[in-house]
């Protein structure tokens, strides 16, 4: 298999921010996050997590699949150094040849670490189409927010979880999700996912969004 041509995701959101006016403490403002921590996910030296990732795409008003497009260029290229989760996102997008698929093996998905204990596998993608679809692993104590923040993007959100167990906030609402159970709702809903349990909680999601 070749080395996916990867993309400085990081770079683009630069990019995306300037490209809009907005200064790097507007735009962490807006997120919630510090100046300090949206500097360091430009440059590829800090991870971003489910939450804070899905924040800065909705601030900017584009779509997470957008970050990933390999022909689009930048004037930062070449700082996200290899083996950052930045470098891990933007190998999502490259997809050369069968990572595309239609048939993705068990020993081909890419997968990327984020913060707070969160793990995605991409199972697949269709050229085109602004969804993501994934193996999600939140280890015991992980979350989608490091800081107990909800969060909301565009789209609308399925999972199914196979093993382990979920805590979902949604709104006001608690909801304990168990190997079985389903989830689907908008993702302009705020909301989090935690593991308060002992073991690995493992699901395979779907996040259609909008094409911006």
């Amino acid at each position: 298999m070749s080395a996916a041509v990867v993309p400085p995701v990081g770079a683009r959101i630069r990019q995306a921010r300037l490209e809009r006016g907005m200064s790097l403490r507007a735009l962490a403002r807006e997120v919630g996050v510090s100046a300090s921590l949206v500097s360091q996910i430009e440059t590829g030296k800090s991870q971003p997590s489910v939450s804070t990732l899905y924040a800065i795409t909705t601030v900017l008003g584009i779509s997470v699949e957008s970050l990933f497009d390999a022909r689009a260029s930048s004037p930062m290229a070449g700082v996200n150094p290899p083996g950052g989760v930045l470098h891990a996102l933007a190998a999502f997008a490259a997809d050369p040849g069968r990572r595309i698929g239609p048939l993705v093996g068990a020993g081909e998905r890419e997968t990327l670490e984020l913060d707070s204990g969160v793990v995605w596998e991409r199972l697949g993608r269709v050229p085109g189409a602004d969804v993501d679809f994934l193996l999600v692993t939140y280890r015991p104590g992980g979350s989608s927010s490091g800081s107990g923040a909800l969060m909301r993007h565009s789209g609308t959100e399925y999972g199914y979880l196979t093993s382990g167990e979920l805590i979902l906030t949604l709104g006001f609402d608690e909801y304990i999700v168990r190997p079985g159970d389903a989830v689907s709702f908008e993702s302009t809903t705020p909301h989090r996912y935690r593991n308060d349990g002992e073991v690995p909680a493992v699901g395979v999601w779907f996040v259609s969004g909008d094409v911006q």
